[in-house]
Formats: C-alpha cells, sequence, structure tokens
C-alpha cells in the first residue's frame, strides 16, 4: 500500500514513523507547507518526499491520505482526497466550525470515499474497558461521569488564534469520549471558561481553563474540566459512578496527582509529559486500523458524523461561555 502523508508537524512525524514501519505500507510520499522539513524527515524514514501537495496529488499513485496538516488545511484537503478518490484520514477537526466541517462531509459523501477522524482515545486501553463496563451494566445506571484533560504548558502563542480555542481544540476529545464511552447524546450544556493565566490567551480571544456541565439524554450528568496550565505534568481521566460500581480511566503510577492522605500512594515517579507518551499505543492503533479500512477489512471506526457530533458539543460549549446561559444542542445546526 503507499500512502500521502501531508504535514510533517510533531503529529504527523509521529504518524510518518507509524505507516514506515507499517508491514502493510510499502511506500510513503510525504508533503509540508516547509519542503525542508518534510524532506529532513522522509529521509530520516526511508520515505520519499514531494515538494508540494500538489506533487503529492498529482504525480504519485497513492492508495490513501493522511492529513497532519494545520487545521485551517483540513477541510481543503479532505476534498482533494475525495475528488481523488482516495480514502482519508485526518488530524481533527475536520474544520473549525460547522460550515467548513459540513462542506467536507458532502465531499465525501459525493465522492463515496471514507474519511477516517483521529479521535485516539477510542483506541486506547482503558477508554476501550470502561466502555465495555458500561455497555454490560457493569456500573449498574450511570449517574455521574467526570473528565479532565490538562496539558502541562500552553502552546505557542501563534498556535492559540489557529486552534479555534479550548473547547474544540482540547475538550472536544472528551466529548467524544463521553459519547462513546456512555452510549448516550449530550441535549444541554453550560460552560465557563477563564483568561486569568499567560496574556497570550487573553489576547487570541480564548481561554486557558475551562469547565462545563453536560447533561446527557437520560439524565446523566457530566462535569468536563481542561485547563493549558498543569504544571505538574499531562493529565487525562476520565471517572464514571454508577449505582452499582464506579472506574476511572488514566488513573496510574504516571498520573501526575499527588495524595496528601497517610494511607495514600506514593506520588507519580515519572509523570506524562505529553500527550504522544500517554496515547502512544492509540495513535499507533488508530492508523492500522485506517490501513486495515482502505484494505477493506474493517468498518470506519470514527467517520466524519461522529466528528461532526463531538464538534457541535464544543460549538454549543462555546456559545454558552460567551453568552453567560445554558444552550441546548438543538441550538447549533446539524446539517
Amino acid at each position: 500500500m503507499r500512502i500521502g502523508l501531508v504535514g510533517t508537524g510533531r503529529i504527523g512525524g509521529f504518524h510518518a514513523g507509524v505507516l514506515a514501519r507499517h508491514p502493510e505500507v510499502d511506500g510513503l510520499v510525504l508533503a509540508d507547507a516547509d519542503p525542508a522539513r518534510a524532506a529532513r524527515v522522509a529521509g530520516a524514514l526511508g520515505a520519499e518526499a514531494a515538494p508540494d501537495v500538489e506533487a503529492l496529488f498529482g504525480h504519485h499513485a497513492l492508495d490513501a491520505v493522511v492529513i497532519a496538516s494545520a487545521t485551517a488545511a483540513h477541510a481543503e484537503l479532505i476534498g482533494r482526497a475525495a475528488a481523488a478518490g482516495l480514502p482519508a484520514f485526518c488530524e481533527k477537526p475536520i474544520a473549525l466550525g460547522i460550515p467548513g466541517t459540513l462542506g467536507a462531509l458532502r465531499a465525501v459523501a459525493e465522492a463515496g470515499t471514507e474519511l477516517q477522524l483521529g479521535f485516539m482515545r477510542r483506541f486506547d486501553a482503558g477508554y476501550g474497558a470502561a466502555r465495555e463496563a458500561v455497555a454490560e451494566g457493569r456500573l449498574g445506571r450511570l449517574h455521574t461521569v467526570r473528565t479532565a484533560s490538562s496539558d502541562p504548558a500552553p502552546p505557542p502563542a501563534a498556535y492559540l488564534p489557529l486552534s479555534g480555542g479550548l473547547f474544540r481544540d482540547c475538550m472536544v476529545h472528551d466529548f467524544d469520549m463521553v459519547r462513546w464511552v456512555t452510549g448516550r447524546e449530550v441535549v444541554e450544556v453550560y460552560a465557563r471558561g477563564s483568561d486569568a493565566g499567560p496574556a497570550m490567551f487573553r489576547a487570541a480571544h480564548d481561554v486557558d481553563t475551562a469547565a462545563a456541565l453536560l447533561t446527557l439524554d437520560d439524565g446523566t450528568l457530566v462535569t468536563a474540566t481542561a485547563t493549558r496550565c498543569n504544571g505538574a505534568g499531562y493529565d487525562v481521566r476520565m471517572e464514571l459512578a454508577g449505582e452499582l460500581a464506579q472506574l476511572a480511566v488514566g488513573l496510574d503510577e504516571r498520573t501526575p496527582l499527588e495524595s496528601v492522605e497517610p494511607m495514600g500512594p506514593p506520588p507519580p515517579g515519572k509523570p506524562w509529559p505529553g500527550f504522544l507518551e500517554r496515547f502512544a499505543p492509540a495513535y499507533e492503533a488508530e492508523l492500522d486500523a485506517f490501513v486495515r479500512l482502505v484494505r477493506g477489512e474493517r468498518d470506519n471506526p470514527c467517520d466524519g458524523a461522529e466528528a461532526l457530533k463531538a464538534l457541535r458539543i464544543a460549538e454549543t460549549c462555546e456559545l454558552s461561555r460567551r453568552e453567560h446561559r445554558p444552550v441546548r444542542l438543538a441550538e447549533i445546526p446539524a446539517s
């Protein structure tokens, strides 16, 4: 199989390494807005480098495309892959808003191609075990869910205006997991945010910390929090509580959380430094799933419709934050 990859930054370079090692991938062509960076990554992996995206699509016989470029280019690249009849894997989000997302999904539907979105937590062992426990009823009636996504340090200031904000860029993973693990839909949110941290967040009209209360369609309550300023380390967790039992995802010896109880566990010896380290196996598994999808060996594990549903929750939270009120998901267009 011959795969083209667009974007060789941090996540794109990681994906390129995974694909270069994959036994079913015998050709890998890289392209980037910075051709020199694409050439460096390709040289280190024994892959090919295209001088630009035009050359990638026009002069290389490809079986599929992986999109890991800047977010602003995602929708256009999805459209180009669809027009070329190529299945595509794309890092989230499809676009920074609903109109761009819907446009890209229409292009895929009209072309009859596949689009898999990069919600890697669906391939994490802990989240998978939690989903299974809920589906089997081992927790009883689920009444409370808590999620937390905490980055150890803010991203570069230049990234913030392009990111879509904390809800769309970061917490969208939590929103996807709430739906995927519980099997329920969000019907209403109330969200708040704080920009009391570094001044670059205020300059970008973004927040560095946020919290949201989500109500699911069966009455389950979800609290979701996130911050860009968690100096203790990278911390992503989900707790689910039911009438029979409760469990936690992401609680291990590397979780950057210290107990002050006399009988509590010892502090973490080596906290997770970032998302690539914490979710490396999940990233590998999602790309393996994409290769198998292209080969016709499995169904799509996270298509564009699933990504749209998570984005709608993020959009609802952003509207709630701006207007300081509860917002029904029905206020955000779905088509």
